[in-house]
């Protein structure tokens, strides 16, 4: 008697089986998938804009121009970097929370709700200790020993600022995503909030001219006072035994070190005019 037997049948059952179970795992991961990228684009948002309010404070760093107002810089940040990106820029601009119209068409949850309930949530703070104020973004430093043989140049000898690291946070609460979706779980009740931050040397004791840097160094030593019998004298001695090809140095005098560009190149040129 002939048997047959059927093994192909058992088989291909339980490839579908395993199917079904590895796609139930996975699809709660596929369906957070959109909400994960969307998470990300506020993640780097909050970067820029910390980028953004730390770089600010390099060009209102001085005598001249003072720190923008910290309400003035949050709105800022909230305007260019939390609301509608077609939006233009305008001066003054500030993000309204009653018009949906300047919310981000993207940064939805899946029942078509902001992420971002409120542009005032959006916060700016300041150092470490996230103050309010710019004056408390400084983490100060030492400044170390740079001239070990000339222990009197310091910041302060020189006219310097030395305030430190100045950072900027830039922190935005999340919305929970909706409940009763298994597939959202924890983000229903995980309570997100992406917080970034930029910390930069505002104070690069750049100077505004050559002269500025002549009368800074000016200040360690006077040179000038100091070495004026000696260069007199040198001045006499050098050129006679050197038949005038050598000439006598010139201590504590910054002069000859500037850069001086021809007036020819500081003129318009009236030809193409």
């Amino acid at each position: 008697m002939n048997r047959t037997t059927f093994r192909g049948a058992p088989q291909q059952g339980q490839a579908l089986v395993e199917f079904l179970t590895i796609s139930a795992a996975v699809l709660g991961l596929f369906l957070l998938m959109p909400m994960i990228g969307k998470y990300q684009d506020i993640a780097h948002a909050t970067h820029m804009a910390s980028r953004y309010a730390a770089f600010d404070a390099t060009v209102h760093n001085d005598a001249k121009n003072n720190f923008k107002p910290e309400a003035q810089l949050a709105e800022e940040v909230r305007r260019r970097y939390f609301s509608n990106p077609d939006a233009p820029i305008r001066t003054d601009d500030a993000a309204g929370d009653d018009s949906q119209a300047q919310q981000n068409p993207l940064w939805t949850d899946p029942r078509g709700k902001p992420l971002i309930r409120n542009f005032s949530d959006v916060a700016v703070t300041f150092g470490e200790d996230e103050a309010p104020s710019h004056s408390q973004a400084f983490k100060g430093s030492s400044d170390g020993k740079p001239f070990s043989l000339m222990p009197l140049a310091n910041h302060k000898t020189l006219d310097l600022q030395a305030r430190g690291i100045y950072r900027v946070n830039v922190s935005v609460p999340l919305a929970n995503l909706p409940e009763g979706i298994v597939s959202y779980t924890p983000f229903d009740k995980i309570d997100l909030r992406i917080t970034r931050h930029t910390s930069v040397l505002i104070d690069p004791w750049a100077a505004e001219s050559v002269q500025q840097t002549m009368d800074r160094f000016g200040k360690l030593v006077p040179l000038n006072s100091l070495f004026s019998p000696i260069e007199a004298a040198l001045g006499i001695v050098i050129p006679l035994f050197e038949l005038g090809e050598v000439s006598a140095p010139q201590f504590g005098r910054l002069e000859r070190w500037q850069d001086v560009v021809p007036e020819d190149r500081l003129k318009a040129d009236e030809s193409k005019n």
